[in-house]
C-alpha cells in the first residue's frame, strides 16, 4: 500500500478540519480528492507530505509512518502544493538542478533534461522562472515534484493556469506516471478528474462522504435524469406530477430535461404521458450522470 490513512483528525482550536478520515491509495492508482473549499483537502495533503502533523490517527507512505520517519517519507513523495512556491530569480535548469541536489540525485543533469522534456518546458527552458506565464510556472512545479522519481505523487490543483493544449499534455503525463506510481490529485475541475482518475474520494466538512470508482459513483446516483422530446408543447406541470419527479427543465421546441428519484420507471411514465396527450415521442433517453452532478448531490 503506497498511502494508508487511518482515522486522521486535525483541529484548529475548537474547529475540526478533519474528522476520522480513512482511505488508501495503491500503486498504479490515480485518485481524485474532491471537496468544497474548506473541506479539508489541502490539510490532508499537508499531513501526508509531513508538512503538518495530525492530532489523531496515523498515515503511512510506502510503509513509513509520517511522524516517525518523515525524512524517509519525503524521499518517496513528490508534492505540488496549491501555492506552488518557486524561486522566481532562478533559471529553470538552475532551479531543477538545485532541487535534484537536495534529493542527492546521481545523474542530476540527465534527470533535469529528461524532466524538462517530459513536462514540455523545452521552449522556455532558457528563462528565469519569474519570466514565465502561470501555465509554465505550473509545469516547473510538476517537474520539481517528479524529478526524483518518487513512488507517490501528491498534486494540489496540478492543471491550474494551463491552456487547453497544455491541459491535454499534462493529463497524458499524469495518466502515464499513474500506471507506475500512486497519485492523489486534488482539483476543482470535474472534467480533469473524469479524464485522469480511476477512483474518486469526496470530502465534506472534514469527513469522507464517498470513496468509489468513477463508474460506480455515477451508477449509485440518487436520481435519474431523462431527456424527453415530443412533437408538440407539453405542460410542464403534467410532467412534474408524475411519480418521483423532482425537477423539470423546459429546453424549448418540445424538449425537456426531467429528474426523478431512482427506480421510478421514469421513461415508461413519460411514454404514457405522451400517449395520453396525443403526442409522438421524437427522442427519449436516459442522460449519463456527470461527476459534477454527483459531487453537488453529496456536498450541498
Amino acid at each position: 500500500m503506497s498511502i494508508k490513512v487511518e482515522n486522521v483528525s486535525k483541529y484548529y482550536g475548537s474547529q475540526a478540519a478533519l474528522k476520522g478520515v480513512s482511505f488508501e491509495v495503491k500503486k498504479g492508482e490515480v485518485v481524485g480528492f474532491l471537496g468544497p473549499n474548506g473541506a479539508g483537502k489541502s490539510t490532508m495533503m499537508k499531513i501526508i507530505t509531513t508538512y503538518l502533523p495530525a492530532d489523531e490517527g496515523s498515515v503511512d507512505v510506502s510503509g513509513f509512518d509520517v511522524n516517525e520517519k518523515p525524512i524517509d517519507v519525503r524521499k518517496r513523495v513528490g508534492y505540488l502544493p496549491e501555492s506552488n512556491p518557486l524561486y522566481h530569480e532562478m533559471y529553470i535548469r538552475e532551479y531543477l538542478s538545485f532541487v535534484g541536489g537536495m534529493y542527492g540525485l546521481k545523474n542530476k543533469k540527465q534527470s533535469v533534461e529528461e524532466m524538462i522534456e517530459a513536462v514540455g518546458l523545452s521552449p522556455e527552458s532558457h528563462k528565469k522562472i519569474g519570466e514565465l506565464s502561470k501555465g509554465y510556472k505550473q509545469r516547473v512545479g510538476l517537474a520539481q515534484a517528479m524529478l526524483h522519481d518518487p513512488e507517490v505523487l501528491i498534486l494540489d490543483e496540478p492543471t491550474s493556469g494551463l491552456d487547453p493544449n497544455q491541459l491535454e499534455d499534462i493529463r497524458s503525463l499524469i495518466r502515464k506516471i499513474g500506471k507506475e506510481k500512486s497519485v492523489l490529485l486534488s482539483t476543482h475541475i470535474m472534467q480533469e478528474v473524469e479524464a485522469i482518475c480511476d477512483r474518486v474520494i469526496i470530502i465534506k466538512k472534514g469527513e469522507i462522504v464517498a470513496d468509489d470508482s468513477m463508474t460506480h459513483l455515477k451508477e449509485e446516483a440518487v436520481s435519474d435524469v431523462v431527456f424527453f422530446h415530443v412533437n408538440g408543447k407539453l405542460n410542464t406541470e403534467l410532467i412534474q406530477a408524475l411519480p418521483g419527479v423532482t425537477k423539470v427543465k423546459g429546453l424549448g421546441s418540445g424538449q425537456y430535461l426531467v429528474s426523478a428519484e431512482k427506480g421510478n420507471g421514469l421513461t415508461g411514465e413519460l411514454s404514457k404521458l405522451a400517449s395520453r396527450e396525443g403526442l409522438d415521442i421524437e427522442e427519449l433517453r436516459k442522460e449519463e450522470r456527470r461527476l459534477e452532478d454527483v459531487f453537488k448531490s453529496l456536498t450541498k
